[in-house]
């Protein structure tokens, strides 16, 4: 497997398969190539007019990504293949040949070795934040942090959807709070048990923003009350019912506020907006700035940046 693993290092790095069209491409021709016979005879591989890779559709990528539990869509134009992607494709057709008589060759393997690398591509794209005038800026928000829990769930290994709420707030503190020094930290940093009296601390007001709300966060908040500081839970829309419930149950539902990140956000891009339809995308420019800068100075993955577009 390791021997396996180093060539299709080799294959990737000589032949430059990185964008999200190679991916699809290789992937196909994986699945394709498993079910004959060795060695591979790449004409079999062309369309019947011989200019074209056959079977690289969009249906086709999605189809192999779905058994691997991926929903996200790797190439809308997936089917388009060109003159270099039929050159991709006989190399890729003699390196398969090469691994098989060598007896290398293990399609399943190969084909969770590519699934891996479009996690890898997945990841290594900034989440996105789109200006719609025809669209509320909650649904934006909701979108944003509705791929942020996407990415989560298909691996990315941390806690996604944590650090782009964290930061977002974080953000949009700074954007409201331009006189005051908010106190930026990682989300490892922020999330990590300890002497911590939440993630930010405004005056006498300590905000905790979390994903799950849980007994242990409430706990914290019954702390800061004793410490005569006023919590406050930011969390998602389902979040919120929880940390209610849970409010209840320790009887400090009258001095605990709990507000769901998309609305928390959106009130204020509103009136910092001072409610001019033309000053929003302004706003949310800017908050997206702050929320950059943040991720560049607190935060070793690029990937949790957000790009602005329509």
């Amino acid at each position: 497997m390791q021997e396996l693993n180093r060539r299709l290092a080799s294959f990737v790095k000589k032949n430059k398969v990185r964008g999200k069209g190679a991916l699809a491409l290789v992937l196909v021709l994986t699945r394709r190539a498993a079910t004959r016979k060795i060695p591979l005879d790449p004409e079999d591989f062309l369309t019947e007019q011989g200019g074209q890779v056959a079977g690289v559709s969009k249906s086709a990528v999605q189809g192999i990504l779905k058994d691997h539990g991926i929903s996200r869509v790797l190439a809308e134009e997936a089917g388009r293949t060109s003159r270099g992607s039929t050159g991709r494709m006989r190399a890729y057709v003699d390196f398969l040949n090469h691994l098989g008589a060598q007896d290398l060759l293990n399609f399943s393997e190969i084909e969770v070795w590519w699934v891996d690398r479009v996690r890898e591509f997945f990841a290594s794209q900034p989440f996105r934040l789109k200006l719609d005038p025809s669209k509320s800026i909650r649904h934006s928000v909701h979108e944003l942090l509705d791929a942020a829990f996407k990415r989560q769930r298909e691996g990315a290994g941390v806690m996604v959807a944590g650090a782009v709420m964290q930061h977002l707030v974080g953000a949009k503190l700074e954007l409201m709070l331009p006189s005051i020094a908010i106190d930026q930290r990682g989300f490892s940093v922020a999330d990590s048990p300890g002497n911590w009296k939440g993630d930010f601390l405004v005056h006498d007001t300590v905000i905790h923003v979390t994903t799950a709300p849980s007994e242990a966060l409430l706990r914290k908040c019954e702390e800061n009350l004793d410490q005569n500081l006023r919590p406050v839970i930011i969390t998602t829309e389902s979040g919120a019912g929880g940390a209610g419930a849970l409010a209840r149950n320790a009887n400090l539902a009258d001095r605990i506020d709990i507000f769901e990140i998309e609305q928390f956000v959106a009130a204020n891009v509103y009136e910092i907006s001072e409610f001019a339809h033309a000053k929003r995308p302004v706003t949310l420019t800017e908050l997206v700035d702050k929320y950059n800068r943040i991720i560049n100075g607190c935060e070793s993955d690029p990937s949790l940046r957000i790009s602005i577009g329509s």
